[in-house]
């Protein structure tokens, strides 16, 4: 079952960073926090889904396959388009297109250099990208500042960060919106053709989009899904 959810949300400027345990649950969810003030169609502010303001998360919590309830356009996009088919910047400001990607298993991600999920994240990245980049894979990594401030620097400091403390060899791109009103072309075509239970939003920092040689969207994961637990997707498509 796929939920959507309205377009318009806010988010308090204050426990982004703080893990929240829920009664009776075996896990928690590091540097995030959903809020009550996001609107939902699929209950009351009493959903087990936001008790106290937080989601229930369970430590077996699915891969985001559902598809959204998408507008015609978006519908429309997810069947005409490929990810191939958009022209981004990179992280120095030069015009990238995707195309150049044919052929090659992506995994795309919005990352941040100040959340609590960000030294595990490029980490493991930065591993699985060595591991393989020779068998035709690449990571496609997306700053976003959207989630708590946590990624507030400038592009070059971004870059920095990202290849002196954690080595990334992977291509970052401009810092872009991933929600709202100026999300960026690329992000609309990942969420209209992978939705989850929160339909279009992307939830946090560290949110995962698998796609294909073809570029199609395959999967999608939670922020607190490891790059190390995508693994065995990654080896699937890259054989097929």
């Amino acid at each position: 079952m796929a939920f959507a959810a309205a377009s318009s949300f806010t988010t308090p400027l204050h426990n982004f960073c703080q893990a929240k345990v829920i009664p009776n649950s075996s896990s928690s969810w590091p540097c995030m926090a959903f809020v009550p003030s996001i609107k939902t169609s699929f209950g009351s502010a009493k959903s087990i889904f936001f008790q106290h303001g937080f989601a229930q998360i369970s430590s077996d919590f699915p891969v985001f396959t559902a598809k959204s309830r998408s507008s015609g356009v978006y519908a429309r996009a997810a069947t005409e388009k490929s990810i191939h088919d958009f022209t981004v910047q990179d992280i120095d400001g030069k015009d990238v297109s995707l195309s150049k990607f044919k052929g090659k298993v992506l995994l795309i991600v919005n990352v941040a250099s100040k959340c609590g999920l960000t030294s595990s994240n490029y980490s493991e990245l930065s591993h699985i990208y060595e591991k393989y980049k020779p068998q035709g894979f690449e990571i496609l990594a997306f700053p976003c500042n959207q989630f708590g401030g946590q990624e507030p620097g400038s592009n070059p400091e971004i870059k920095n960060f990202a290849c002196t403390r954690f080595k990334a060899e992977f291509p970052i791109f401009d810092k872009v919106d991933v929600n709202g009103p100026n999300t960026a072309p690329v992000y609309q075509f990942l969420k209209s053709n992978a939705g989850g239970f929160l339909g279009d939003l992307v939830k946090w920092n560290f949110e995962k989009f698998l796609v294909d040689k073809n570029g199609k969207v395959i999967n999608r994961y939670p922020p607190t899904t490891s790059p190390f637990q995508i693994e065995k997707d990654v080896q699937r498509l890259l054989a097929a």
